[in-house]
């Protein structure tokens, strides 16, 4: 994703570049209807900085200990089990939270899986069979999940690509869930985290490793 996108300069937050081609069509309505019908143009305005809004892409600093497993997503907590040998730990993003998503621990991709699915909202349990992208790292794999409204997952890597710890990895629209499943060096007492905490992708330590 660049840092620089079109007419950044104007903005006082940093988008994705996919923010500019979502936020064209409300911003060409606006300027066509504010001359003729103000209220709707300027109804159109607001949702055109919505969009931007939305997909604002702060920066984030990763903390220091080489064993920290960082946040993939800003949000709440919502998911922490055992999958056989391994543990989940899934965190819901809300409409208010930052939707970039980052690599919780350094490594490389293996490979990207698209996985069409249904569209039941993020924080339900049965969201696992929504349409949803699996970024593999090998040791540990990252999955965002898409909710009933967020269809558009926009993955920035692919296969052989190297990310440092707390790298964006891309990011998706419209609220949505991002799920790690961690190595299997990590367990129940390595978690920092539990159910109902709010975390920032990047920079929140979910668990600690040897």
């Amino acid at each position: 994703m660049s840092r620089n996108p079109p007419l950044a300069r104007f903005l006082p937050f940093d988008v994705v570049d996919d923010a500019w081609r979502l936020a064209l069509v409300p911003a060409l309505a606006a300027a066509v209807t504010l001359p003729f019908l103000p209220p709707v143009g300027f109804g159109l305005v607001a949702v055109t900085l919505g969009v931007l809004w939305f997909h604002r892409d702060p920066e984030r600093t990763p903390p220091d200990p080489e064993g920290a497993v960082v946040s993939p997503a800003d949000g709440t907590v919502s998911v922490v089990r055992e999958e056989g040998t391994r543990l989940r730990v899934g965190v819901y993003m809300s409409a208010a939270d930052v939707h970039v998503n980052r690599a919780p621990i350094a490594g490389q991709v293996r490979e990207v899986r698209h996985r069409p699915g249904a569209n039941r909202p993020a924080f339900d349990k049965e969201s696992e069979r929504n349409e949803q992208v699996a970024i593999d790292f090998g040791e540990y794999e990252l999955l965002v999940i898409a909710g009933w409204f967020a269809r558009r997952i926009h993955p920035s890597v692919e296969p052989g690509d190297r990310v440092g710890r707390g790298d964006r990895v891309g990011h998706v629209s419209f609220g949505s869930r991002a799920d790690v499943v961690l190595p299997a060096d990590v367990d129940r007492e390595d978690l920092l985290v539990r159910e109902g905490d709010a975390v920032r992708a990047g920079e929140t330590i979910v668990a600690e490793r040897e």
